[in-house]
């Protein structure tokens, strides 16, 4: 028999105390007294994990095993040591017994009853509300002490400062550390001088060999930045500076790109005050660094439009998925460069992205034409229409399938007028003439929803033929003034007709979106154009738009 132990805590503190030890004694002595061997590869323990989630080290490996088909046996005190969550109570122990392994709970011993497995999912709901109950009181007792100012809203010390080991979160064991300090200063006091910026703070540090409060060689703008603006920095303590965002994937060209779960900085006004510490930074000072960087950040190259760039702020590299700005070299060559290559950006990536510099002048021209081709063939829009809204009924398809619809709900009424007769005259008894009268009213839901969806569709195809009409209508207004549009004009078409232009080596792809009405959603479709590096075409016959179909 080879049996496998998992144990888990869910915090450090615990893991301290010894109570994984615990559990790990007592799965010891159990597998003894059945005389099962164990070695030391078979003991799976998580330190300081949380049930609440799938990602722990420990809970990974015996997983890996017993899809390896290693073990026959796994022990546990307890379901809520598996997970918190009966959902993964549930998943976990389905994906461990397809393989043949049998999982065993001390505390609650289950067998293949479905009373058992149905006893199993109640404790793990009971757990998982247990949970939510215990961090919502959690919550609420840390906020009150912030708001005492006796405990600190600190998960890592900041980068120069030290606390007592004791009393990690106690404002009373804060102190400067010194050496740490001095690193702050500088960074202040050179930012203050005259073209002090951050890209050159961040080649300085890295010259110098300064580590980054992490510990890491490579400095980022974003990180001097967080020092530079640190309210730590000159002795005032704020909580609840942060709120969590739920994660939001790109499910079309209309989300932009990069928009993933994480942290979000409240507003000032929304932070809770905690305490006072030592201050590194006089006020005057940091109050003289939040100005140049506000100046700075107004008058940045990026926040100014002396060049003319038609695709500014749309195109991205379809390699690395960053985007790439605009820039003009020697004041006559404009590029779109891959951001990965910019000094900000290329400092704190491993990873080379081999893409080369776009000629923007090329590229605008290239994706203007295209564009033009677009608004003089709205045969294109009309089947991105329809490819959009597919699945519309025919007139005739459309009337007989209502008439279906009226029919089985006449029938549906007669069932009730007829199943209520009955129960009057005493043929069923009450409990079976509720629960067919149930049933009936629920086919009459149903049929009611179909009969909505129908309208709706309805609604959908007439709504077609007339957005059909008026895209025809506005690109034949359009389509006379092309050739005469003004830069600022050729720009506000962009806007309002590209969401993106994605740039692999050999190939520009123009996802365009529609907009129908203000209402409706909006519809997109793609071109491919291909060699956006030959030579400027001389006539409208050489630009060729290779369609990837409607998306």
């Amino acid at each position: 028999m080879r049996v496998a132990l998992y144990a888990r805590v869910s915090t450090n503190r615990q893991a301290l105390m010894q109570s994984i030890d615990q559990q790990l004694d007592r799965l010891r002595e159990y597998a003894a007294s059945q005389g099962w061997l164990l070695s030391d590869d078979a003991i799976f323990r998580d330190d300081g994990h949380s049930g609440a989630t799938l990602n722990r080290p420990g809970l990974d490996r015996l997983r890996d095993k017993v899809r390896a088909a290693e073990v026959d046996r796994i022990l546990l005190t307890a379901p809520d040591r598996l997970a918190r969550n009966y959902v993964h109570q549930m998943v976990l122990l389905e994906e461990l017994e397809r393989t043949g392994s049998q999982v065993q709970f001390l505390d609650r011993p289950m067998t293949a009853d479905p009373h058992d497995h149905l006893l199993l999912q109640i404790r793990g709901a009971v757990a998982e509300y247990e949970r939510t109950l215990i961090a919502e009181r959690m919550r609420r007792g840390r906020l009150a002490k912030y708001r005492a100012g006796v405990l600190l809203p600190w998960t890592r010390r900041p980068f120069g400062y030290s606390v007592d080991p004791d009393r990690p979160r106690d404002p009373a064991g804060v102190s400067i550390d010194e050496v740490e300090a001095a690193v702050i200063k500088q960074i202040f006091a050179q930012y203050l001088e005259p073209g002090g910026n951050l890209n050159r703070l961040v080649r300085h540090l890295m010259a110098q060999g300064v580590r980054t409060p992490s510990g890491h060689k490579r400095w980022s703008q974003a990180t001097v930045r967080g020092m530079l603006t640190n309210l730590t920095y000159r002795g005032q303590v704020f909580a609840g500076r942060w709120r969590r965002r739920d994660p939001k994937r790109r499910l079309s060209p209309l989300k932009p790109i990069g928009l993933y779960g994480g942290e979000v900085r409240r507003r000032p006004e929304e932070w809770t005050f905690v305490t006072k510490i030592p201050a590194i930074i006089s006020e005057e000072e940091f109050e003289l660094v939040q100005a140049k960087l506000a100046r700075n950040r107004a008058t940045a190259r990026r926040n100014n439009h002396v060049h003319d760039y038609l695709l500014r702020a749309l195109v991205s590299c379809g390699l690395c998925k960053l985007t790439c700005p605009a820039k003009t070299m020697n004041k006559k060559n404009s590029y779109y460069i891959c951001q990965s290559k910019m000094g900000a950006v290329s400092s704190r990536r491993d990873e080379y992205c081999p893409a080369r510099f776009i000629p923007a002048k090329q590229l605008d021209e290239i994706v203007w034409q295209d564009l033009c081709e677009v608004i003089r063939e709205p045969e294109l829009i009309r089947q991105a229409l329809e490819r959009a809204w597919s699945g519309n009924w025919l007139p005739q398809e459309m009337q007989a399938r209502r008439e279906n619809l009226r029919r089985g709900r006449r029938s549906l009424e007669r069932q009730i007028e007829r199943l209520t007769e009955a129960y009057l005259k005493e043929v069923i008894p009450l409990a079976e003439y509720e629960r067919r009268r149930r049933d009936l009213e629920q086919r009459e839901e149903a049929l009611d929803e179909q009969a909505k969806q129908m309208e709706r569709q309805a609604e959908r195809t007439a709504e077609l033929a007339g957005v059909v009409a008026s895209v025809e209508d506005f690109t034949a207004r359009i389509g006379r003034g092309l050739a005469e549009a003004t830069f600022e004009q050729r720009r506000q078409l962009v806007e309002l007709l590209i969401d993106r232009v994605v740039v692999s080596n050999e190939e520009v792809e123009i996802r365009y979106v529609v907009p129908t009405n203000k209402t409706s959603e909006q519809v997109h479709f793609s071109h491919l154009r291909a060699d956006y590096r030959a030579r400027p075409p001389r006539d409208q016959a050489e630009l060729r738009t290779l369609p990837l179909g409607f998306c």
